[in-house]
């Protein structure tokens, strides 16, 4: 990737994002951002859900674990191609920054050794990375949730009275009662986002922002020793595994070290900043630093993050955080758990041979073919409404044990109409997040998109008929990276914050698509529907939780 322009003479900067599946790295212009060259590496070992790496043992039902050396991997691999693309010397990097999913999270030792590199830990499910979307501690946030509001405790709220299995305080008192050993030998519990910077600079260190959002630290404090007690005798010192002075977004972590430079190729001692989370990094990216400015970072999942100058209790909402996107200002985190993937389960799984066969003649993806029939209904014409919590659900009901549900379905239901009904699902969903919002006194003032899904035009019309409001884009491919990148230009000292970076190299494109009033009309009748499900599976009848443990049972016997 190049816009032509030599970069040989001109400082740049080097944005790593990790994601799900893969690793990115970009190299951007520092002066402008331009995005000279990037490279992607695949995790060997992808997301381990059924059996460990060497292992036939089947892990439990909802395990999602990752091996910390295919991170390591990431930067040997795709630095030195990136910079090699760019046609760019090592000389000109003067910083280089990384953000990762979250919560993602892993016991090491003091000096940052993964449990499952320690000898006789390989075969241990507990000693490896949790991914994001490992949700079988929903037991013990569902303990967490209950004592935090029997005992008021003042936190709560600020996560929207909710505290999601996703975070470090369930997945830690999970590892604590299924394999004590594993927690002792834990010296630390890191995200990996802070996990992978120590790799880079031989320096520990926490940021503010996985701190805030998914380790419950608010107003200078983690939740109390006799909290945690309660919980669990054992689980008292846990905030000493995290415990670390916190570093402000933008920051400088440190320096990169002599075996780092080894790894990619850069120089040693350049500019290392603090490390950040995938979503949250991309703000900048899309230039929506601003209060009101709500970003929707889609993919496999959708993050929906927003600043604002108050303070607020928002139900249901991931968090709200003292400098947790932009400093000076509050930063809010809501989202959904499954989007993208449930497009793709759906595509995988329930497709006929003959629309396989068809999409292939005609030299376009399952996933284009579908959307061109779908594309070619009415508002309502299928006469379906889902329920987008095939992953659980994020927000604003924090209830990872939901699952998904479709009515109105009938003989001459078609592929087509499920699809246009799952991506409406999804919609609705993220209609129900701005609402929310709304309602709570905090107002969404612009609606900006960056990930893979703004590819799809049908799609985002979709959503821009459903919630009534014109859509802005980032313009880049490499959201997270950007962002990183231009966090690395702040901790560089290029910039004087991060609010100046993203002015000189945040990229958007402003009412991309904006809503027709007769097919938001005909939405308008359909999220009443979904409104009326949400409540009524979400909230009133508890027949999805029966399931799921009927399902687990099932499984386990």
């Amino acid at each position: 990737m190049t816009d032509g322009v030599s970069a040989n003479n001109e400082r740049v900067v080097i944005g790593v994002d990790y994601g799900t599946l893969s690793g990115r790295a970009v190299v951007v212009r520092v002066s402008d951002g331009a995005e000279l060259a990037s490279a992607v590496h695949e995790y060997p070992h992808a997301v381990v859900e059924r059996t460990l790496p060497g292992s036939s043992v089947r892990l439990a039902p909802d395990t999602a674990l990752q091996v910390p050396e295919d991170y390591r991997e990431v930067l040997r691999v795709t630095v030195p191609a990136a910079l090699a693309a760019a046609g760019v010397p090592a000389e000109s990097v003067i910083g280089i920054a990384t953000d990762f999913t979250a919560c993602t999270v892993l016991p090491t030792l003091a000096d940052g050794t993964p449990l499952n590199e320690v000898e006789g830990f390989a075969d241990r499910p507990h000693a490896y990375v949790k991914l994001w979307k490992h949700h079988a501690a929903q037991p013990q946030a569902d303990r967490i949730n209950a004592l935090a509001h029997e005992r008021k405790e003042p936190w709560i709220n600020r996560y929207g009275g909710k505290i999601s299995s996703e975070w470090e305080f369930a997945k830690g008192l999970q590892v604590l009662e299924e394999d004590p050993e594993i927690y002792a030998r834990a010296d630390r519990w890191i995200e990996a986002a802070d996990w992978i910077v120590w790799q880079l600079t031989g320096v520990e260190t926490r940021n503010v922002c996985t701190a805030g959002y998914k380790g419950i630290y608010q107003d200078g404090d983690w939740p109390s020793t006799a909290f945690l007690e309660a919980l669990n005798p054992g689980f008292g010192g846990f905030v000493d595994k995290l415990r670390l002075d916190l570093s402000p977004l933008g920051g400088l972590a440190g320096r990169l070290s002599a075996e780092a430079a080894a790894w990619t190729g850069l120089p040693e001692g350049i500019a290392v900043a603090v490390g950040n989370v995938d979503a949250h990094v991309t703000a900048p990216a899309a230039a929506a630093v601003e209060p009101g400015q709500l970003l929707a970072v889609m993919g496999t999942s959708t993050c929906h993050i927003m600043s604002s100058d108050a303070l607020a209790e928002v139900p249901g909402m991931c968090g709200v955080v003292q400098d947790g996107i932009i400093p000076g200002l509050w930063g809010y985190e809501a989202g959904q758990s499954g989007v993208g993937d449930i497009f793709g389960w759906f595509v995988d799984n329930f497709v006929p041979a003959s629309y396989a066969s068809e999409a292939a003649e005609r030299g376009i993806s399952l996933h284009g073919y579908l959307t061109e029939l779908a594309s070619k209904q009415a508002v309502g014409e299928h006469g379906l409404v889902a329920l987008d919590w095939h992953n659980g659900n994020r927000s604003v009901l924090v209830d990872h044990n939901l699952s998904g549900v479709i009515i109105g379905e009938t003989l001459a239901t078609r592929p087509e109409d499920v699809y246009r009904a799952l991506i409406e699902a999804t919609a609705f969903g993220t209609r129900t997040i701005v609402e929310a919002f709304e309602r709570s006194g905090v107002p969404v003032n612009e609606f900006i998109v960056a990930g893979g899904l703004l590819k799809n035009a049908f799609l985002m019309q979709i959503y821009a008929d459903v919630l009534r409001r014109p859509l802005h884009l980032i313009d880049s491919d490499q959201g997270p990276a950007l962002g990183s990148a231009i966090h690395a230009a702040v901790a560089a000292g290029a910039y004087p914050d991060i609010r100046a970076a993203a002015a000189a190299m945040g990229k958007v494109r402003r009412n991309v698509y904006t809503p027709d009033p007769a097919r938001a009309d005909a939405y308008d009748a359909l999220f009443e529907i979904y409104t009326e499900l949400h409540e009524q599976f979400g909230r009133s009848s508890k027949s999805l939780h029966r399931l799921r443990a009927i399902r687990n049972q099932a499984v386990n016997s």
